[in-house]
This record gives structure tokens, sequence and C-alpha cells, in this order.
């Protein structure tokens, strides 16, 4: 039985549980961890143009981006845990790098 559930908040929509919606259920906590990330990873290389800053991409991000996260489903991890928000000012970083 898959332990953690990723839930996936639209940033466009802050507070509204309404536009929240259920990306995945995992059985361990790298799976659920894996899946935020390619989520963000895949969201940012969309929406990447060349030319654009780290801190415009990250602003458009945390306006408009998906913020992934995770819910442990059956007891408790207190390591389970993703920032979206902080993984993708790391990630806008090394995209608008490179």
């Amino acid at each position: 039985m898959p332990r953690y559930k990723v839930m996936v908040d639209d940033n466009f929509h802050y507070m509204e549980e309404d536009e929240r919606y259920e990306l995945g259920t995992y059985h361990t906590r790298a799976a659920a961890i894996a899946a935020c990330r390619d989520l963000v990873d895949r969201w940012l290389q969309e929406m990447h143009e060349p030319g654009v800053t780290a801190e415009k991409l990250y602003e458009h991000y945390i306006s408009f981006g998906e913020d992934p996260f995770i819910v442990v489903i059956e007891g408790t991890d207190p390591d389970a845990k993703f920032s979206a928000w902080t993984y993708a000012k790391e990630r806008c970083a090394a995209i608008c790098r490179g």
C-alpha cells in the first residue's frame, strides 16, 4: 500500500483548496520527492526562455507555478518534507546559468 501522496497547489490560486489536485501515490519517500522535483523541473523548463534571469523565472514560478507537497498517508515521517519554492529557486539558478 502506498505510504505517501503528492498533492499540488497552484501558486496563482493561493489558498484555494478547490484548485488542488493529487499528482499520485508512492511507496517510498524518495519516489514522492522525485515526483515533486520532476513536476517543478518540467514547469520551469516549459516556462524558461533564452535570456530570462533566474530571478525573473523564479518570480514567475512563485506567482503561477505548480506547488507540490507530500502528505504521509499512514503513520508519520518527519523527513517527508519538500519545499517546492526552495527547490525552484535552486533550479532557476541552474537553468538560467546553463
